[in-house]
């Protein structure tokens, strides 16, 4: 359903034009259910200050280097890549001059619509494997104009075969060409889950390693740079972190 909203959350950011999506949908989300799963609900959510910390370094990185696509990995599986993925891309969709596609690249294990809502929505899989149009897929979450979701569905076993498919490549070749203007950030699997990371690598432009703190270990770390090396690393981001932040205390980045 192709809408605009009114709630506070969605008046337009100052400096930034509001967007009204005749193609994508607008999805309605609950700031209750999003504060539940560790997103950021609104301009003055407290999680933000972190981000925005993250956001600044990104920025800067990838435009410095003339980078559009960002892939976000971490050594193994709960490290908090997808949330890092999710609130990193509103933050930066939250910026007056920039506007974001997420997409949900864990074929095996999507989740990214997860953190949106708890309705179950068509995904990626249905456009690599049963030609839905985009267009069908596509959602905006209610209030974060410059955001658009690609999300994932059902699990896809055969997963690095599935992303240096033709049908996938061309995608991604059409998104960095359709709006080159845009950071497009890629959730993506562990890297030492599985080698959908490096079957992809030569269609994103650099990567950012989400570590964990207590929990990944200087071996996994140290494997994960091995096999990133043929990849541009923008930076880790130490995920779960007991240091002192203001206002909140999640990602660090390095």
């Amino acid at each position: 359903m192709d809408r605009t909203t009114t709630t506070p959350d969605a008046l337009p950011i100052p400096g930034k034009k509001q967007i009204v999506y005749t193609q994508t949908r607008v999805l309605h989300t609950d700031p209750r259910y999003l504060k539940r799963h560790r997103i950021i609900s609104g301009p003055n959510d407290p999680i933000e200050g972190p981000f925005k910390v993250l956001r600044t370094q990104v920025r800067q990185r990838m435009r410095a280097n003339g980078w559009q696509t960002l892939a976000i990995t971490s050594a193994h599986e709960g490290a908090g890549k997808t949330l890092t993925s999710v609130n990193l891309a509103i933050t930066l969709a939250r910026d007056v001059n920039q506007t974001v596609l997420l997409v949900d690249l864990d074929l095996r294990r999507p989740s990214v619509a997860s953190y949106f809502t708890k309705e179950k929505l068509p995904g990626l899989s249905e456009y690599l494997l049963n030609d839905i149009p985009l267009s069908d897929l596509l959602f905006n979450p209610e209030g974060v104009d410059g955001l658009v979701v690609l999300p994932g569905d059902r699990p896809i076993m055969h997963s690095s075969e599935m992303l240096s498919s033709p049908r996938m490549v061309a995608l991604a070749e059409e998104v960095k060409q359709r709006y080159p203007s845009r950071i497009v950030l890629l959730d993506m699997p562990p890297v030492l889950g599985c080698d959908d990371v490096l079957a992809f690598s030569p269609y994103f432009d650099a990567a950012l390693l989400v570590v964990e703190e207590n929990r990944t270990t200087r071996e996994e770390v140290a494997q994960s740079l091995e096999l990133l090396k043929g990849t541009r690393l923008l930076g880790t981001v130490l995920n779960k972190s007991h240091e002192e932040v203001p206002n909140y205390g999640y990602p660090v980045a390095s």
